[in-house]
């Protein structure tokens, strides 16, 4: 077995042993990021629905009360809801669960409008205040693969882009673990340097050998 190498006990990888003796590779200086909010999500589906609840909700609404004002019978919709509501008190099963149902919508929607949503494009550093620029998290984890890729001795590499945290992990087939685990950190720190990202995600680099075929 090759130094600096153990035996993973769930038999998957012979594991790289000094991963814990790599400090995380700083990618981006602090004066080098700028100031980028993320983006806000459209919503337009959930926009379109309340439109359309308030709609059918409130013009059979303001067509019964027009009509009660004009002295003519309410709607028969009306006359059941009140006669439904003088048979069921407030402590009824049907009517907790119309109530729970309304505030869990509710809720769903306040979440909605405070929150920016998008987590899958990450802002760019601003040059300009008048330009603004995002990254697909997909795209950026695969140039950071291709990046990856170039290094002597990988043979293949699964990246996990996260807002605050790169995580790779890959397999080696000839070289040293621990040479080729530092040539990682430092392609694929100059990578997230060089994606121009607002944030400053760490990275986490895990390096193995392919379980040998018995």
């Amino acid at each position: 077995m090759e130094k600096g190498a153990a035996t993973d006990p769930d038999g998957g990888l012979d594991q790289s042993r000094s991963s814990a003796a790599y400090d995380p590779v700083p990618v981006l200086a602090e004066d080098e990021g700028g100031r980028a909010h993320r983006f806000w999500s459209v919503r337009r589906a959930p926009a379109a629905l309340v439109a359309l609840v308030v709609l059918a909700a409130s013009g059979p609404l303001l067509y019964d009360i027009a009509a009660v004002r004009a002295d003519r019978p309410a709607m028969a919709w009306r006359r059941r809801l009140a006669d439904w509501a003088a048979r069921h008190a407030v402590d009824d099963a049907a009517v907790l669960t119309g109530a729970g149902v309304a505030v869990a919508l509710g809720i769903w929607l306040i979440v909605l409008a405070v929150t920016p949503g998008l987590r899958d494009v990450l802002p760019m550093r601003r040059a300009s205040a008048t330009v603004r620029a995002g990254l697909d998290r997909s795209a950026a984890a695969l140039v950071l693969r291709d990046r990856a890729m170039e290094v002597p001795g990988v043979q293949s590499v699964r990246v996990r882009m996260g807002r605050a945290k790169v995580a790779v992990r890959a397999v080696s087939h000839f070289r040293e673990l621990d040479d080729v685990r530092a040539d990682l950190d430092a392609a694929l720190g100059a990578g997230i340097k060089e994606l121009g990202l607002a944030g400053q995600p760490g990275l986490s680099v895990h390096v193995g050998r392919a379980a040998r075929k018995r």
